[in-house]
C-alpha cells in the first residue's frame, strides 16, 4: 500500500494545501476548477515521501494537511476574492505555511489581498512564473462579461495593492500590458532565457525584498512538461530550471507562501496534477529544510 503524506489534522499542520474550486473568468480552456482535487489526490497517493531533490522526507516530520473550498464555482469574480481573502487571512494568522491551488489564476487576487492587509505588505515581492503578464486592466477585450478580477488581470491588481512583481517566463502579452510593465519599472524574465545559474542570480537579485511570495502559473513552464492547462503558449521553462530557481529563492529569501494555478485536468493524462503536486512538496520541503535533521 503506497504511504499517504497528508495528515487530516489541520488545526495541527505546519503547512496547508488549499484547494480553491474555480474557473469562471478562464477564456480559452476550461476545467481549472477540477485542478485542486486531481493534485491533491496525486500528492496524497502518488508521490514518494523522500523528496530526492532535497534528501529528506517532509511528510514524516512534519504535518502537512489539504482542505477544498469548493463553494466558490458559480460566484462573481469580486466575490470570490472576497472570499479567498477571507480565508486566507484566517490560516495566515494561524501562522500555516500556505501552497494555494488553483483554479484559474484570478484566486491570488484574494490571496494577495490578505497578505496586503498585513504588517509585511511593503516587504513582500511577488515572483511570478508565467507565460502571461496578466497586467490587462480587466478583460473586456475578450469578454462579454468583463471583470477587473478576471485571470488575465491579476498581476495589474497586485501592482495596485502596492506588490512588487519579478515575471518569469513570459512570452505573450499586449502592447498595454508591455507599457504598464515599463511605467511600474517591472524588470522581467523573457522566455527564451539562458538557463544558468547567472540568470537565476539576475532574478533573485532583481526581487529587492526579503519576503517573497511565489504564484506559479503551469503555463510558464514548457507545455512538454505541464501540458494540461487552460491558456497553453509554446516554449517556457525546463522542469530543471525551475526546480533550480526555487531552490535558490528559498535559500536567499524567505517564502511566505505560494500557489499553484491553471492545472485543468484532462482524461487519460495525469502528468501536469502529477508535476504540480511534485512542486508542492518540494516547495514545503525547501520551506522547512532546517527540520530535515532534527
Amino acid at each position: 500500500m503506497v504511504e499517504k503524506l497528508l495528515s487530516e489534522n489541520i488545526d495541527k499542520a505546519d503547512a496547508l494545501l488549499l484547494g480553491i474550486e474555480y474557473d469562471k473568468t478562464s477564456s480559452f480552456g476550461k476545467g481549472a476548477d477540477k485542478g485542486p482535487r486531481a493534485i491533491i489526490d496525486c500528492f496524497d497517493t502518488q508521490l514518494e515521501l523522500y523528496e530526492r531533490h532535497t534528501k529528506w522526507s517532509p511528510a514524516r516530520r512534519l504535518k502537512i494537511s489539504s482542505l477544498i473550498v469548493s463553494n466558490l464555482k458559480n460566484k462573481e469574480p469580486e466575490l470570490m476574492v472576497k472570499e479567498v481573502s477571507s480565508e486566507i487571512t484566517r490560516r495566515i494568522n494561524e501562522h500555516k505555511f500556505i501552497v494555494a491551488l488553483g483554479g484559474e489564476h484570478s484566486i491570488t487576487a484574494g490571496i494577495l489581498d490578505a497578505w496586503a492587509k498585513t504588517k509585511f505588505k511593503d516587504q513582500i515581492t511577488i515572483l511570478q512564473i508565467d507565460a502571461h503578464l496578466d497586467l490587462r486592466e480587466d478583460d473586456s477585450d475578450y469578454s462579454l462579461n468583463p471583470s477587473k478580477f478576471a485571470h488575465s488581470c491579476v498581476m495589474k491588481r497586485a501592482l495596485e495593492m502596492g506588490f512588487k512583481i519579478v515575471p518569469v517566463g513570459i512570452r505573450a502579452y499586449a502592447d498595454f500590458e508591455l507599457k504598464t510593465a515599463k511605467e511600474n519599472n517591472l524588470t522581467i524574465f523573457e522566455w527564451p532565457c539562458d538557463e544558468n545559474s547567472e540568470t537565476i542570480d539576475n532574478i533573485v537579485n532583481a526581487i529587492k525584498t526579503q519576503n517573497v511570495y511565489i504564484t506559479l502559473d503551469v503555463d510558464g513552464i514548457d507545455p512538454a512538461y505541464m501540458p494540461a492547462t487552460g491558456t497553453p503558449v509554446q516554449g517556457g521553462l525546463s522542469w530543471r530550471f525551475v526546480f533550480d530557481l526555487l531552490k535558490e529563492v528559498f535559500a536567499k529569501k524567505n517564502v511566505i507562501g505560494s500557489d499553484i494555478v491553471e492545472v485543468a485536468p484532462r482524461q487519460n493524462d495525469q502528468l501536469t496534477e502529477f508535476g504540480a503536486a511534485q512542486l508542492c512538496y518540494y516547495m514545503i520541503a525547501l520551506k522547512f529544510r532546517d527540520k530535515a535533521q532534527i
